[in-house]
């Protein structure tokens, strides 16, 4: 594991590490909360790991002819939250991010996994009842009527990194929450 937040371990860890076929970017800590609130570190912080974080990755790995990188950013990055401003703007900065590196990497093919609500243990912070109260209601809006899970995205990631026609797109694995 790498801490992508630190230029010097990418930069050694990736000069060792020989040739990948694929890479997946998917770490990041973003707190979040109103612009207004958020104290600025934060906001630094939670730029550096997601987007940074990422960058640097890019500028330092090397991927075989024909292999992928796929970044997994987030669906505020088209459907944005007013108590999550700046996780909205860093999906789509990253978003941004890929399409160009799929023009400046090429043949290599950058793509980019933006799932919706997923359930994964970043939500065991919230009691039983309360996580399965807020999914319920989550999958009732949703078209799709049930919440994502884990495997949900890797399947998405598997079929990015599988398909060689796959170049400088994004593919929302959110239930339809986008549109809803």
């Amino acid at each position: 594991m790498i801490d992508t937040t630190d230029e010097a371990s990418v930069e050694a860890f990736f000069a060792k590490a020989g040739r990948f076929d694929h890479v997946v970017i998917s770490a990041a800590q973003t707190p979040g909360g109103p612009v207004r609130e958020l104290a600025l570190s934060d906001a630094y912080a939670a730029m550096n790991s997601k987007f940074w974080g990422a960058y640097r990755v890019a500028r330092e790995v090397k991927i075989t002819e024909g292999g992928s990188l796929t970044l997994v950013s987030g669906f505020l990055s088209v459907r944005p939250s007013k108590s999550s401003v700046l996780q909205g703007a860093i999906n789509a900065a990253l978003e941004a991010l890929a399409r160009g590196l799929a023009l400046e990497l090429s043949p290599v093919r950058v793509n980019t996994v933006s799932p919706g609500l997923i359930a994964t243990p970043l939500w065991s912070r919230l009691d039983e009842q309360a996580r399965q109260s807020m999914f319920e209601g989550a999958a009732a809006r949703l078209p799709a009527k049930r919440v994502g899970q884990p495997e949900d995205v890797a399947n998405a990631i598997v079929y990015l990194a599988s398909t060689p026609y796959a170049t400088g797109s994004t593919v929302l694995v959110d239930g339809g929450g986008a549109i809803a």
